[in-house]
């Protein structure tokens, strides 16, 4: 059987509307929220449909099992807060639609929690084995609700955790979520490696007190603390760090947030991501070196929450050389092959598997927004690029 374009985008879209936001094709589809459990009975639906044995594991991880033993493919079908629409929904529709069609088994998943409402791609870490699953119960999303009580809202979906032995390989198809490919009008990015990343929150307590009647050489400011720290970690790692390497402060809770109040506390996140595992070590000593100088200076307590992270994973080799041969098929001269900066669930499945990845543009090198998007004739060149992989794969085998 070939594959059904038409099917593809039908169902792309129709995943869409669960959690649709009412701004442009963008979705609000959290980790655990109605949306998000409305969406995988769905999928759940779907993989039937296609033949596939829907199971759903103790964390919410959805898989589409294929008799036997089989290539899984996929990705994760929840959503950043304020998420594009494609952002693992095409890896995981993609996915489905190769299960279809492939003359050779394919076992499609839905991971659960990619996109960190509690951590780091929890749902295939806790999978994987490099997360346990009561140090993943106690992780908390920024409400203070715990993954333990959040999963507990699949309980009735939930069966036992799928034994990976029945995998050949991982294929994740996503958006590259960044400019190279659409700047430069191509059309695949082949993934070589995807960096390392660390991720923890930090937290300055100073003293409370109000604004109007503190002196400022007297005050405890826990946001100057915060303000200062950032200052003087980016002049320290200027000259650690290369040009693919970031860092970002992407959360900060004040407390108590009021405009006539010095704050007390300041909590923010702290993440940081690179190739090298070495350089991400050093990172995190300036990191924790330049925090406890500050807290000494400006009088603060200074508390960490636990260290998360994943290593740099280089893809294999020969799914790699599938996914190549597609691509010099379906555009020749438009694609390359390229390092992954953004985090994925490959990462974590490359301790139980071969792993290898496929990109297609994101426009104007947006995602993790509403306004994400990828031209349908972008989505179905790789929905071609998968198939052609998989084929080449199954002559291989043969």
């Amino acid at each position: 059987m070939a594959v059904d374009h038409t099917r593809f985008l039908e169902d792309l879209h129709k995943l869409r509307e669960f959690g649709a936001s009412g701004v442009g094709k963008g979705v609000f589809r959290p980790a655990y929220s109605k949306a998000d459990i409305a969406a995988r009975q769905w999928l759940a639906d779907r993989m039937a449909d296609a033949g596939l044995t829907p199971h759903f594991d103790p964390v919410g991880n959805l898989f589409g099992l294929a008799p036997g033993r089989s290539l899984l493919m996929g990705s994760h079908s929840d959503s950043q807060p304020e998420g594009g629409w494609l952002d693992g929904a095409l890896g995981v529709i993609a996915a489905l639609e190769i299960a279809r069609s492939s003359d050779q088994p394919i076992s499609v998943v839905s991971f659960q929690d990619e996109e960190g409402r509690f951590g780091v791609t929890t749902g295939s870490a806790v999978w994987s084995g490099g997360l346990p699953l009561d140090k993943a119960d106690v992780l908390t999303d920024g409400s203070g609700v715990s993954f333990g009580e959040a999963r507990s809202s699949m309980a009735d979906l939930s069966q036992g955790f799928v034994d990976p032995a029945r995998f050949s390989g991982f294929v994740e198809m996503h958006i590259e979520q960044g400019p190279s490919l659409d700047a430069a009008n191509e059309q695949i990015g082949v993934v070589t490696d995807i960096v390392g990343i660390r991720d923890m929150s930090v937290t300055f307590e100073g003293q409370q007190n109000h604004a109007g009647t503190t002196p400022m050489h007297l005050r405890r400011d826990a946001f100057q603390a915060l303000s200062l720290f950032n200052t003087r970690l980016n002049e320290r790692f200027r000259n650690v760090v290369t040009p693919q390497t970031v860092w970002t402060i992407g959360r900060v809770d004040l407390h108590p947030n009021a405009s006539s109040i010095v704050p007390g506390r300041a909590r923010f996140s702290m993440q940081w991501r690179d190739g090298d595992p070495d350089r991400l070590s050093r990172m995190e000593e300036i990191i924790r070196t330049t925090a406890q100088e500050i807290a000494s200076e400006q009088g603060m307590v200074l508390t960490y929450g636990p260290l998360l992270g994943l290593e740099p994973v280089t893809m294999d080799q020969s799914l790699r050389a599938a996914l190549e041969h597609g691509a010099e098929q379906v555009a020749p001269g438009r694609w390359r092959r390229m390092p992954s900066g953004a985090l994925h669930d490959a990462t974590n499945v490359s301790r139980l598997m071969p792993v290898a990845m496929l990109f297609v543009p994101s426009i104007n090198g947006v995602s993790h927004d509403f306004a994400e998007d990828t031209t349908e004739s972008d989505l179905v060149a790789g929905l071609r690029v998968l198939d052609l992989a998989v084929q080449s794969l199954d002559g291989q085998a043969r």
